[in-house]
């Protein structure tokens, strides 16, 4: 791995361990054992960073959350949705736990950030639209992208509304199973009478897997 790349890659570790706001570009060139300078060769500064963070994220949506045409629709083809969907909220977890002030510092980001969640909602109603249209879900063609759009926002905010509204400072798996379940609660509401028992198998899946992360 080249050096910009194990920047990149501790600067995103360093910033879900610590949070970002904790971390200068000093601390992430002595856990690399680098010079300050040899840092500052790749990237100008912290936002310089954050927006190669960005980068990866964009690349996480973009293989995580494409429509599924010409594939069976079944409980691994759901859960494989879902399971992207973890592990953004989870590799991402700093930029989530304080969104607004991140984008808020950096305009071009800001920006970027809206036309990555455009696409990001029109692949999301897309894929709504199919699972209606294989009997899934029970929804009029106008709700599909204000649910589509709902779900995004649940997703986005339901880390920084977890650490706004407990005791703890520390997001966890078990914290983020725990929004993946809201989100299942939703799709469970437009559920089909013949996918009901499919989003159960899935919902019984995720408790599953709460609960063990909680247990180590």
């Amino acid at each position: 791995m080249k050096t910009r790349e194990k920047i990149i890659h501790a600067s995103l570790a360093l910033f879900n361990e610590h949070g970002e706001r904790s971390i200068t570009t000093n601390h992430i060139a002595s856990h690399l054992g680098i010079s300050p300078g040899n840092l500052y060769y790749h990237f100008r500064n912290k936002e310089d960073i954050i927006r190669s963070i960005f980068s990866l994220y964009e690349q996480q949506l973009e293989s995580g959350f494409q429509p599924y045409e010409g594939k069976k629709v079944d409980v691994d083809l759901l859960i494989g949705y879902f399971d992207a969907l973890f592990d953004t909220l989870w590799q991402f977890r700093f930029m989530y736990a304080n969104l607004v002030i991140i984008l808020s510092r950096d305009e071009t980001l800001n920006k970027q950030y809206a036309i990555t969640h455009k696409l990001v909602l029109e692949r999301a109603s897309n894929i709504l639209k199919q699972l209606k249209q294989d009997g899934l879900l029970v929804i009029n063609d106008t709700e599909i992208t204000p649910l589509a759009d709902t779900i995004r926002m649940i997703a986005c905010f339901w880390i920084s509304n977890c650490l706004t509204h407990s005791e703890t400072q520390v997001i966890t798996k078990t914290s983020v199973y725990e929004g993946l379940l809201r989100v299942l609660m939703i799709f469970k509401a437009y559920a089909s009478e013949e996918a009901c028992a499919t989003f159960a198998r899935i919902e019984q899946h995720y408790r599953e897997l709460a609960s063990n992360t909680q247990e180590d």
